[in-house]
């Protein structure tokens, strides 16, 4: 299997990895409880794997297209948080699990996006040129959101010391890496090597943590199922996100008058969320949210991937065909 057709099989793969490890979780509880210390080490992993396909040392490039970057940026960083915060207003009172929804939902994928992208007919190396400003600016960003929409809850919500150990150890030191290597790979055939290896991990990677978490995790979330019956409400959100996301998208980029590739590139930027880099966050919060707030993150993974099955047929016919001037 070449790497693009293992990138585009990726949704397959993932639904897979979460059948399995959720019947293994189920048969050999005991067995896959394990799995419980390999989730930090493979979401590490994941990072690592995912900052390197990222062209950090290419800022240029991602200020090149202003009118695709004003729209691509308006549109995840202003009308997004807006239409999250008008989404998210009925889980005022389940404050784990809101604050997993808004974890996701405030946080543009930088990943798999690119691939959604490229299958729905949208101009992929825009959007993985703008990754790394998506990227920055969701770190930056991300702590003002939280503290606009928890208010007063985000004082006894967040746990500032694990969260900030989450964030140095599974976001911060692999960023580092990450750009330490693809700056040593333009000097080091060893380390291009390297970078080509690690080319086809992100996949793997993904569904390890997957399959980590969930087999870890579904035989207490089984048995103790009536605790998180909360996450139930979340469920139309996320839904609600689904259909409205692509939508804001759309007009950011109508308004800029993108052509439809770039145009294309904006609503699946829009519409897909950074579930798997914001997931360690909602593991480093206190231990008596931290349940809920995971499987709020998990459940948006679930609901986006089916979205993605529907986006990629939908968006090239929707958005328009012919090229905007």
């Amino acid at each position: 299997m070449s790497r693009d057709a293992l990138e585009q099989n990726q949704i397959p793969i993932y639904f897979v990895a979460v059948i399995a490890a959720a019947i293994g979780g189920l048969i050999a509880p005991a067995a896959t409880q394990s799995l419980n210390a390999l989730v930090t080490p493979t979401i590490a992993v994941l990072m690592y794997a995912m900052f390197l396909q990222i062209p950090f040392l290419d800022f240029r490039e991602s200020l090149s297209n202003k009118r695709f970057m004003s729209a691509l940026l308006i549109a995840n960083f202003v009308l997004i948080p807006l239409l999250v915060w008008a989404l998210t207003r009925g889980l005022a009172e389940h404050p784990a699990v809101l604050i997993g929804a808004l974890l996701v939902l405030l946080t543009p994928c930088i990943d798999y996006v690119v691939v959604f992208t490229h299958i729905g007919r949208g101009d992929s190396r825009a959007i993985l040129a703008a990754t790394p400003i998506l990227l920055l600016l969701q770190l930056v960003l991300l702590p003002v959101y939280l503290a606009f929409m928890l208010g007063e809850q985000s004082q006894v919500v967040i746990s500032i010391a694990p969260f900030a150990e989450a964030f140095l150890a599974l976001i911060v030191v692999p960023l580092l890496l990450a750009v330490a290597t693809a700056a040593l790979a333009k000097r080091s055939r060893i380390v291009g090597r390297w970078n080509t290896v690690w080319a086809w991990m992100p996949v793997p990677a993904m569904a390890a943590v997957l399959i980590a978490v969930v087999g870890s995790q579904i035989s207490p979330v089984v048995r103790d199922i009536d605790q998180l019956l909360p996450v139930i409400p979340v469920i139309p959100v996320y839904i609600g996100f689904m259909l409205l996301a692509p939508v804001v998208g759309a007009l950011a980029s109508k308004a800029y008058k993108l052509p439809a590739s770039t145009a294309r590139a904006v609503t699946f930027s829009t519409a897909t969320r950074n579930s798997l880099v914001v997931l360690p966050l909602a593991l480093a919060l206190p231990e008596e949210i931290r349940g809920l707030a995971a499987a709020a993150v998990i459940t948006q993974t679930l609901v986006e991937l089916v979205g993605e099955l529907v986006y990629i047929r939908a968006v090239p016919i929707l958005i328009w065909r012919k090229k905007s001037r």
